[in-house]
């Protein structure tokens, strides 16, 4: 394949993927971690453009999940690091946690889906939220077609007995969100 050609196709796989991968990235954490996860996922595409199947979405997912769970490993190292040291330094250091951070998902799906383990929440999010079917998700998690259905099954009843639990046990005189229409 020529430089030219490849380009080309490059360009043309980045702009009919772009905001899919973008939309992925957006659901799982904040904007600007977002777009620098893109950032990766295409920077990793472009550099292995040969091993990109002809069916790249899934591909792409799995890449950008990747990018994102090597992200949060960062984010977890900084953060004991930043323990650690407010620990060294004392109280008279310590900051105020951010107020938007007290206040918590107040709609109930997020909250169930937060209380959800990480594979759970990853299978339920690319079937719901992605739009991939049971084959296609397979591949972003690396996993057999049969096993993502079962992990999906058993994401599916858990997150209904999360939902369930919140709905029983939200903070008495106030409404859960799925009663807030």
């Amino acid at each position: 394949m020529s430089t030219g050609d490849r380009d080309a196709a490059f360009e043309m796989l980045f702009r009919s993927t772009h905001e899919r991968i973008l939309a992925y990235a957006l659901r799982r954490t904040d904007p600007g971690e977002a777009e620098d996860v893109v950032a990766e996922t295409f920077a990793t595409a472009w550099r292995r453009f040969d091993a990109i199947p002809p069916d790249p979405l899934p591909w792409l997912y799995g890449v950008a999940r990747r990018t994102l769970a090597n992200s949060r490993r960062s984010w977890r190292r900084r953060a004991q690091l930043a323990s650690r040291l407010a620990a060294e330094l004392g109280p008279s250091s310590h900051l105020e946690p951010d107020p938007a951070e007290q206040l918590g998902d107040a709609v109930l799906m997020r909250a169930a889906l937060g209380a959800l383990k990480e594979p759970d929440r990853e299978a339920l999010m690319l079937v719901a939220w992605e739009g991939l079917d049971n084959q296609r998700a397979s591949v972003v998690l690396g996993v057999s077609p049969e096993a993502f259905a079962v992990r999906l099954h058993r994401a599916r009843r858990r997150l209904q007995a999360e939902i369930d639990r919140l709905m029983r046990t939200w903070p008495p005189g106030e409404r859960a969100p799925s009663e807030e229409r």
